[in-house]
C-alpha cells in the first residue's frame, strides 16, 4: 500500500496531504519511494532534471530502478516542494526486511490487511468511488499532455482528445473533450494570470468548463485570478499525477463534471 504522510508547508506552514506514488518494477511488483522523514521537505526553485529522479530497490526483486522524485505542491500558496528519499539499503542488515510469520499470516499477501477476494463494502444510493489514477511518468512535453488527458477522463470527462501528429510545443497545448476546455502548460515557467485568463475565456467562448494544468507551478497573480474566475489549477510534477491547488480544483475532483 503506498505511504500517506502529512507534508507542512515551508512557505505558509499548512499542512499538506501526500500520497507516494507507486509505480510498476521490471518484475511487475509495486514500487515506492521509501521517504525520509528525518529531512525537511525542499522548496523546488528551480527544476533540473538530475535532481528529478531518485534510485529506487525493488524489495520483491532487489533490482535498482530510477522514479521521479516525490513532490507536493501547497494547496494554499502554490509552493512547490521535493521530498527526500532512503537510499536502497543492503538488504542484509535491513531490519524492515526481516520475516515475521505471524505479521505476514495477518496482513496477508497484498500486504494491506485485506484478505484475497475481499472488497470494499458498497454503500446504497452513494456514486461508486473512481478506482486509483494510474498516472503516466512525464519525461518530455508530450507525456505532460498525456498525462493531463488520462487524469480529465479519470475525472469523468468522456472523449477526451489531444493534438495528434504534431509535437506538443513549449507553449500550453489545448485538450477539447464535450463541455471542457483544457490547456496543459508543459514549460518550466510558472503559469501567469494571462494563460489563466486565456482558458477561460476559450470556455467561455464554447459554453463549456474550463480546467489549467502546468508543471512549473502558478504565480501569486495567476492563483487569485482563477479564485476570482472559478478556473481550477492543478500542478503535475513528474510522477503524472495532477494535484489540485485551489478551492475550485478542489470541488472538481470532489464532485466530477
Amino acid at each position: 500500500m503506498a505511504e500517506a504522510v502529512p507534508v507542512r508547508c515551508p512557505g505558509c506552514l499548512r499542512e499538506n496531504g501526500y500520497t507516494v506514488p507507486v509505480f510498476p518494477c521490471a518484475c511487475g511488483s509495486p514500487v515506492a519511494a521509501p521517504l525520509d522523514r528525518a529531512v525537511p521537505p525542499v522548496v523546488l526553485t528551480r527544476r533540473s532534471w538530475a535532481d528529478s529522479w531518485v534510485t529506487v530497490r525493488c524489495a520483491a526483486c532487489g533490482q535498482d530502478g530510477e522514479w521521479p522524485r516525490p513532490e507536493v505542491g501547497c494547496g494554499d500558496c502554490g509552493t512547490v516542494v521535493q521530498l527526500s528519499v532512503l537510499p536502497p539499503r543492503d538488504p542484509d542488515r535491513d531490519p524492515d526486511r526481516e520475516s515475521d510469520p505471524d505479521r505476514d499470516r495477518e496482513r496477508g499477501p497484498r500486504g494491506d490487511g485485506a484478505r484475497p477476494g475481499s472488497a470494499a463494502p458498497s454503500v446504497p444510493g452513494r456514486r461508486a468511488p473512481r478506482p486509483a489514477f494510474r498516472p503516466v511518468t512525464i519525461r518530455t512535453a508530450r507525456d505532460a499532455v498525456a498525462a493531463a488527458a488520462l487524469y480529465l477522463s479519470w475525472l469523468g470527462f468522456p472523449d477526451v482528445r489531444r493534438p495528434d501528429g504534431h509535437p506538443a510545443p513549449s507553449a500550453a497545448v489545448d485538450l477539447r473533450a464535450p463541455g471542457l476546455v483544457a490547456q496543459v502548460d508543459p514549460s518550466t515557467a510558472a503559469a501567469g494570470a494571462r494563460a489563466v485568463e486565456c482558458v477561460w475565456l476559450n470556455g467561455l467562448t464554447a459554453s463549456a468548463a474550463c480546467v489549467y494544468f502546468s508543471l512549473a507551478g502558478y504565480t501569486e497573480e495567476a492563483r487569485a485570478r482563477a479564485e476570482e474566475l472559478g478556473v481550477p489549477l492543478f500542478i503535475m510534477d513528474l510522477t503524472g499525477t495532477p494535484q489540485p491547488v485551489n478551492d475550485p480544483a478542489d470541488r472538481l475532483v470532489a464532485t466530477g463534471p
